[in-house]
């Protein structure tokens, strides 16, 4: 699967991982699990959790944790794909 086929895939997803103020720690777990179940997951990244970073700096640090890829990002969500 082609990068714009997932996300054609990815816009029609519902957000399954929240960030919020405990930061991209607390959903490690939670992403991997979710991407043992499917391929793509939708995270929305809350004000608390960016801290001055970026969306896509946070999210590429996310994806790096649980071994899987970045698909996109918009305003404040990301995908990742394993």
């Amino acid at each position: 699967m082609d990068t714009q086929e997932r996300k054609r895939r990815a816009h029609d997803l519902d957000v399954t991982v929240w960030v919020g103020k405990s930061g991209i720690e607390s959903v490690v777990d939670e992403l991997d699990d979710q991407l043992s179940d499917r391929d793509l997951v939708k995270v929305k990244f809350l004000r608390a959790a960016r801290a001055g970073s970026s969306t896509e700096e946070t999210a590429a640090d996310l994806a790096d944790r649980v071994s899987a890829d970045l698909v996109e990002t918009r305003g404040h969500t990301a995908v990742v794909y394993r």
